[in-house]
């Protein structure tokens, strides 16, 4: 039967995974093998994918990949297989040029499964902060550093987290070529203690590879916890690996892992020992053959028994390194020779093997407790991802993580916005007027200042995020939303990054490595940038808190809602006239539910605040002393200074002569300040209608006008592309806040009073609630900051991605609000 037709709670043997490519080659490496229990733990919300048990850990699959696998209920388990004995080999160190390479340094390599808890580890050892998500893929890059230990020099190079060495993703391909590339002096294999059959897969290729290991058995609390006993010394002598047990997220075991590592080093300085796995008496004269056939063409720096398992596995990339068709059709006649006798390809007698291997060391080594414990997961699982509650409570987190964002961050965005007009007050009274003035107080604390009250939002997006990634709540969002994405012509896991997008869209682009297909990779980077990032927060909040006071919270989950509706527009049609009939399999590990550490979650929002206020002191500053110069220069010609001085004497003038008529000199000094501020704004608005900055805005204001702005938005906009933070700050300088007012409030307020002085629609007002929804659907879509459009390029590898994100994305932007601004002027 197929394993698509099993119920919930219903448990069978796996009997064969048919079907090819990637998606057979990664769930027989995740354990979906011959022998192996299944068991349905429960199917998505809207009933794809499924969820399935084995080995103990959770994997959902859609029902489509489930059919191609076949089951049977009265079948012998892989569990009830004995050790298969191995022999110990020797394997030479690679030569170190001591020129380059201290004495007494060791290069460290940590490999593992995603979410194994490598970079918890990474994080302690190097002092690092790097981020740690409960979910696959938060590592898609090599991050290293240099630690003291003893006499020692350690380097710890912190590899993406991958399940096998296969050619299944850019990941694995990477962490396989920087072990054979790089050759570190120790590889740290880190092993999840709870799931550790599925894990010690990687381990038995890590020995193909002639690595030299040592094992780190994380999570090793969890274990206990569970009632389960592992002979950790029985299991070192059966792997002839040193088997550490850590808890890198309390900082255990950390010492004597490292100890091992400097011990294992100085014990295999020339040489070190390991064992060479048993495939099996065929297999292994297989392999040997090969070996005889390969070694003289052999020019890679892979050793010549992993060339030849994976050869026999008939791994594609290892085809092209031979390249040598007599080679290649000798693998053949073997790969159908182990067929005919087995009745299954190569690949799946060879991975049947480790987990037989692996099976067998663990029935000696082992003790299952025989106590049931509650599955504290499962209960929460009962909830999160039922059937009827899953998608409400997705829609609901949402809601509330956008809610407090807006509302929660107001107060404290009010009392920093305070700071901010009181330090302009204070610099306009202590510096002496002009130019430097003027550069000071509305140029740079004007146009940073109306950006940095945004910080509290920012910071709270980030928290929210965060706790998200760190519970596992992430892949359940994937699980349950993995239906609709596949409607929309994108995968399951693309829903990881465009969440993030929310945070920062670069981050969210790198984060695509996750997706193993590289027509969806792309695909969900070209959508990203429709996620509202958290640069783009403030526009919201300043347009939304302007025009929409009362409704501001539910709008800005709304804007964020459009957002994602225009990225599922876009996917449809990217994936029905460009990335036409790509690989959509879905196949992805759901990890426990784990307590977000307070300490975690705050230093992820702290790291992200703080690149906040980076970009404040970088490009935020640099573009608001540059507007602030356009719209400051020219300045106005005499004639019109010296018009501006006389009314400023006849306002004095007017002053003295009704202070000395008994008129109290209070409301005399009230109508006085009034009067001269008018003046001021009046000639103050001439001198920027003639400064370098209105001649581009004017430039740009044919294009823009038809959307219901003003030269000034234009220019803003324009502003943004470098980042979306500068809209604000631009909005800012060219409104002349009054540093007497608070800045956020006082910018509003302009907003809001702004009329035309010139042409059909003088005294009418310049901004309204149909020119602010234009502005938000504007800012929402158009051209992403340049950081974005670089992360593109990089990720995708092709110049033509960037051109069209930046090409398409705006002229959507206009396309949008111009039908936005002109519905909503017939109905608000």
């Amino acid at each position: 039967m197929k394993l698509s037709e099993l119920v919930n709670g219903e448990s069978a043997v796996i009997v064969k995974v048919n079907g090819e490519g990637n998606f057979r080659k990664r769930i027989i490496e995740m354990g979906f093998i011959k022998g192996q229990r299944v068991t349905v733990v429960k199917n998505a919300p809207l009933s794809d994918p499924i969820e399935y048990m084995v080995m103990g850990y959770e994997i959902s699959l859609r029902r489509t990949e489930a059919d191609l696998v076949e089951v049977d209920t009265n079948y012998v388990s892989v569990q009830d297989q004995d050790f298969a004995p191995t022999e110990k080999v020797s394997h030479k160190v690679a030569e170190k040029q001591t020129s380059i390479i201290p004495k007494k340094q060791i290069s460290i390599a940590l490999v593992g499964n995603p979410n194994c808890g490598k970079t918890t580890l990474f994080n302690f050892v190097s002092g690092l902060h790097e981020h740690v998500g409960n979910y696959s893929g938060v590592t898609v890059d090599a991050k290293s550093a240099k630690v003291n230990f003893k006499e020692y020099e350690l380097v710890f190079t912190d590899l993406p987290g991958a399940y096998s060495l296969s050619e299944y993703s850019p990941e694995e391909i990477f962490v396989r070529e920087h072990i054979v590339n790089e050759k570190p002096d120790i590889i740290v294999n880190v092993v999840d203690s709870t799931n550790i059959e599925r894990n010690l897969f990687l381990t038995t290729q890590l020995i193909d590879l002639e690595s030299n290991i040592v094992v780190a058995l994380n999570m090793y609390d969890e274990l206990q916890k569970s009632g389960d006993k592992l002979d950790v010394d029985t299991i070192s002598d059966l792997f002839n690996i040193p088997f550490i047990p850590t808890v890198a997220k309390r900082h255990r075991g950390i010492t004597k892992l490292m100890d091992k590592i400097i011990e294992r080093y100085n014990q295999s300085e020339t040489e070190f020992s390991s064992i060479k796995i048993n495939y099996g008496l065929q297999n292994e004269s297989f392999i040997d053959e090969i070996i005889d056939v390969i070694s003289d063409k052999n020019k890679s720096s892979y050793p010549d028994r992993f060339l030849a398992i994976k050869l026999l596995e008939g791994d594609d990339q290892f085809t092209k390194i031979i390249n040598d068709s007599s080679v290649i059709e000798f693998v053949s006649s073997k790969q159908r020779a182990i067929e005919s006798s087995t009745g299954d390809d190569a690949e799946t007698v060879l991975t049947d093997a480790r987990y037989g291997f692996i099976s067998g060391a663990l029935k000696e080594t082992i003790t299952k407790s025989s106590i049931e414990r509650k599955n504290i997961t499962r209960a929460i699982d009962s909830v999160i991802t039922n059937k009827y509650l899953g998608l409400p409570i997705f829609f609901g987190i949402m809601w509330l993580m956008f809610w407090c964002t807006f509302t929660v961050g107001e107060y404290p965005m009010m009392f920093i916005d305070y700071l901010v007009g009181s330090l302009q007050s204070f610099s306009e009274y202590l510096l002496p007027s002009g130019a430097v003035n003027d550069l000071i107080t509305y140029g740079i604390i004007g146009g940073v200042g109306s950006v940095i009250g945004f910080l509290p939002n920012i910071l709270l997006l980030f928290l929210f995020i965060s706790i998200l990634e760190d519970t596992g709540y992430m892949s359940r969002a994937a699980f349950i939303t993995d239906k609709l994405m596949h409607k929309i012509g994108l995968h399951g896991k693309s829903f990881i990054p465009l969440i993030i997008g929310f945070g920062c869209t670069v981050p969210a682009v790198m984060a695509t490595r996750i997706i193993e297909n590289k027509e969806n990779r792309i695909l969900t980077m070209l959508i990203a940038p429709f996620m509202s990032c958290s640069a783009k927060l403030p526009v919201y909040i300043l347009i939304l808190g302007t025009f929409f006071p009362k409704d501001a919270a539910n709008m800005l989950f709304l804007i964020h809602v459009v957002g994602i509706i225009i990225a599922a527009g876009t996917s449809i049609l990217l994936s029905k006239f460009v990335f036409k009939g790509h690989d959509k399999i879905f196949v992805m590990e759901l990890p426990p539910y784990r307590m977000p550490y307070a300490k975690n979650s705050l230093r992820h929002m702290w790291d992200k605040g703080s690149q906040y206020l980076r970009k404040m002191g970088g490009i935020i500053l640099i573009s608001a002393v540059v507007i602030w110069t356009l719209s400051y220069y020219p300045q106005n010609s005499e004639q019109l200074n010296q018009q501006s001085n006389k009314e400023i004497e006849m306002i004095e003038s007017l002053y003295l002569s009704t202070t000395q008529n008994g008129v109290d000199s209070f409301v005399a000094a009230k109508q006085r300040d009034s009067s001269l501020l008018l003046i001021d704004r009046h000639y103050s608005s001439v001198q920027l209608n003639n400064s370098f900055l209105a001649k581009i805005g004017k430039a740009i204001e044919p294009f823009v006008e038809p959307l219901g702005f003003d030269w000034k938005m234009g220019v803003s906009l324009t502003a943004g592309i470098a980042a979306k933070e500068i809209i604000v700050s631009t909005m800012g300088i060219l409104n002349q806040l009054d540093p007497d007012e608070d800045g956020i409030n006082n910018l509003q307020n302009r907003l809001l009073n702004e009329r035309h002085t010139q042409g059909e629609k003088i005294g009418e007002k310049v901004y309204d609630k149909a020119v602010g929804l234009s502005f938000l659907i504007f800012t929402l879509v158009y051209f992403p900051c340049f950081a974005t459009v670089s992360a593109i390029h990089r990720e995708s590898g092709q110049f033509k991605w960037m051109w069209v994100t930046v090409g398409y994305t705006t002229v959507l932007a206009w396309i949008l609000s111009f039908i936005v601004y002109n519905i909503a002027n017939q109905f608000i």
